[in-house]
C-alpha cells in the first residue's frame, strides 16, 4: 500500500488534478478500477504535454482569441435565414413498424 500512496503523490507533483487520481484502496481492493484507468490516460495525456510518449489524446493548450468590436458587431447582423434549412422536410413516406393488411 505504501507503494500506491507514493504513486499517487508522484501524480499530485506531476500536475494531475485531484478528481483524476485514485484512493489507494481503489487499486488495493479493486473498487474503483475505473477511476485507476482514468488516472492512468490523465498520466498519458500529462506525459505527451511534457514531451514525451503517452497514452491518448494530447491535452490541449489555452487557444485565446482576441475579436474587434466590429467584428462582434458584424456577427450581430446574421439573420436566421442564413443559417440554413430543411428544404420542406416532412415526415411523409415514414412507416414505424408493419404495415397492416387486410
Amino acid at each position: 500500500m505504501e507503494n500506491i500512496e507514493l504513486f499517487t503523490r508522484a501524480c499530485k507533483e506531476y500536475g494531475l488534478n485531484d478528481a483524476e487520481i485514485f484512493q489507494t484502496v481503489d487499486l488495493w481492493d479493486g473498487q474503483n478500477l475505473h477511476q485507476v484507468c482514468v488516472c492512468i490516460h490523465a498520466i498519458g495525456r500529462k506525459a505527451q504535454k511534457n514531451g514525451h510518449k503517452g497514452l491518448g489524446p494530447k491535452e490541449a493548450e489555452r487557444n485565446v482569441r482576441q475579436f474587434s468590436e466590429e467584428q462582434l458587431k458584424q456577427g450581430s447582423k446574421v439573420i436566421n435565414l442564413q443559417y440554413g434549412s430543411n428544404k420542406h422536410a416532412n415526415q411523409s413516406g415514414i412507416n414505424f413498424g408493419n404495415t397492416r393488411h387486410m
